[in-house]
């Protein structure tokens, strides 16, 4: 009796760990299917077309409530966007759920710092995740075509997400410093579930974000 539960319990766990194989193989798949994709739409800098607007995808504050270093970069990208006269607006989008939790804020500071004009900063307070920040781009900005500002690890998902919900988007990599393995380990795992909920929210479940009032960011 006891060796047939041990062989059952044995079997239950070969199925565990093919099912749990089978999803993580699916899910590298679909990821590299949504990189392939895009792949062509993806520029650094010095390379990127010009456009009229970037959009600038949160990542997040620290304690203090300054920007994480991706999201320093991410802004960092857009504003030499636009010295390099490339873009004549830059929309920041982030997470601002939170009274003492500002990320637009944090981003525009930041941005201000590095020279950019006030006047050319939009910010989006509403813009919680990637979905919601390329929809709301859309139907609050209306915003058309725009480059997307973000690290090459989040440009497929954001591509992909932007270009689904009517935006003509191309990525521009803020890759600019070396980043931390064990980070960005965890960034590529996280990433590979998210591109999996992208595909589901562009394709089946369309959520509705938080809206408001249209506020075209060319009037």
């Amino acid at each position: 009796m006891k060796q047939n539960k041990q062989g059952l319990f044995k079997k239950i766990m070969i199925l565990l760990a093919i099912i749990t194989g089978t999803i993580i193989t699916l899910l590298i798949i679909l990821r590299l299917g949504v990189w392939l994709l895009f792949r062509s739409r993806v520029y650094p800098i010095a390379e990127a077309p010009i456009e009229k607007v970037a959009i600038v995808f949160g990542a997040g504050l620290t304690h203090s409530g300054n920007p994480t270093p991706i999201l320093i970069d991410r802004v960092k990208a857009a504003s030499q966007l636009y010295f390099a006269g490339k873009v004549d607006k830059i929309l920041l989008s982030g997470d601002n759920s939170y009274v003492n939790y500002n990320e637009p804020g944090a981003m525009q500071k930041y941005a201000i710092s590095l020279g950019v004009p006030k006047d050319i900063l939009v910010l989006d307070y509403a813009g919680r995740r990637t979905y919601d920040t390329c929809y709301r781009a859309k139907y609050i900005f209306q915003i058309k075509e725009a480059l997307l500002v973000t690290q090459d690890f989040h440009l497929p998902r954001a591509l992909l997400t932007c270009n689904a919900l009517g935006i003509k988007a191309i990525g521009v990599s803020a890759d600019l410093r070396k980043y931390q393995p064990s980070a960005y380990t965890s960034w590529q795992i996280r990433e590979t579930l998210a591109n999996f909920v992208a595909i589901l929210d562009v394709t089946f479940f369309h959520p509705k974000p938080i809206l408001g009032p249209v506020e075209p960011i060319f009037p």
